[in-house]
């Protein structure tokens, strides 16, 4: 007798046709954005960051919002920490954590006004809401050659893991150019520099620079996902490709020659993939998506693994 093979290994992709809408942009047209989003399950609570942002002229990236969910769809805003709280001139992609000892930190990417530098702090307090009001610490200053933002952070084994964008700030009108770069740490607070995870490919999709959005398992092993662009026109609009960790602690090898997820609208963007493991197997993602008009949304799907039966029928969304 036969055996059908096993289905291979659910990998957190996003599908698009199958998402909600988490958050809704928070207005019309392009620069109109909600998303870069970090997203935790503990509890049975899905707890959030995601940040807001006005157009180029009308303040960028305005704040991060916290929120959080009891189905992981529908999100109740509990705190706001706006860029003055911390005198940037935008924010990015926060990094939300729920430590150890079951405190929680917020890790914000800030811009330094009148600079392409970026830096990023730390909130650290007892509750997601308790955060907007917590003490700030910067734990990646970058410096006057690098920025740095868009943290991504996974804790293993009592080891803090961190990957973030870099960007080089040596050639004047190219400091959109990115790599990512591997950080380890004993306490998420003083982090050391351990070497590039993922560089740029010449001649593809992802040429012009590359950013992890999210680090998992799969079947024991490493992988991430991450956002890429071709060229600087690209920029704000990068979609999403997938890496494979190699024998290095923190390197990744990216696969394929295309994009494993995109946008169906013009400028094709989906990116900062948030991906949440669930306790009865599967993902729930969460990314940010350039819609018809422009704008940028916040949206989400539920991936369950395969039935493993005669059947076959493929994997639900949400």
């Amino acid at each position: 007798m036969s055996t059908a093979p096993e289905p291979p290994p659910l990998l957190p992709i996003p599908r698009w046709e199958d998402a909600a809408i988490a958050v809704a942009a928070p207005g019309a047209g392009a620069g109109n954005w909600v998303g870069a989003p970090s997203v935790v399950l503990a509890d049975g609570v899905y707890h959030a960051a995601y940040r807001l942002r006005a157009p180029l002229g009308h303040g960028r990236g305005l704040a991060t919002v916290l929120a959080r969910s009891t189905d992981g769809i529908r999100f109740t805003e509990v705190a706001r920490v706006t860029k003055e709280r911390f005198g940037a001139e935008s924010l990015e992609r926060p990094a939300l954590v729920r430590t150890p000892e079951g405190r929680w930190r917020l890790y914000v990417s800030c811009a330094t006004p009148g600079s392409k530098h970026w830096w990023v702090d730390v909130l650290e307090a007892d509750a997601p809401e308790e955060l907007a009001e917590a003490p700030r610490r910067t734990v990646l200053p970058g410096d006057e050659r690098h920025a740095v933002k868009d943290p991504v952070i996974v804790i293993e084994g009592g080891r803090w893991h961190l990957w973030a964008s870099v960007h080089p700030l040596d050639v004047p009108e190219h400091e959109d150019r990115m790599t990512t770069e591997y950080y380890t740490s004993t306490d998420g607070l003083a982090w050391r520099h351990e070497g590039t995870a993922l560089g740029p490919r010449e001649g593809r999709w992802d040429a012009r620079g590359v950013r992890i959005s999210a680090v998992f398992r799969v079947d024991g092993r490493w992988a991430a996902t991450y956002d890429g662009r071709a060229t600087a026109a690209e920029n704000w609009e990068e979609r999403t490709g997938l890496a494979y960790a190699t024998g290095t602690p923190g390197v990744f090898t990216a696969q394929g020659h295309e994009p494993v997820a995109e946008s169906p609208h013009a400028g094709h963007g989906l990116r900062y993939l948030s991906v949440v493991p669930q306790v009865a197997g599967g993902y729930r993602l969460y990314y940010e998506g350039t819609r018809e008009d422009g704008a940028h949304e916040l949206r989400t799907e539920l991936l369950l693994p395969p039935v493993r039966s005669a059947d076959r029928r493929p994997a639900a969304a949400v």
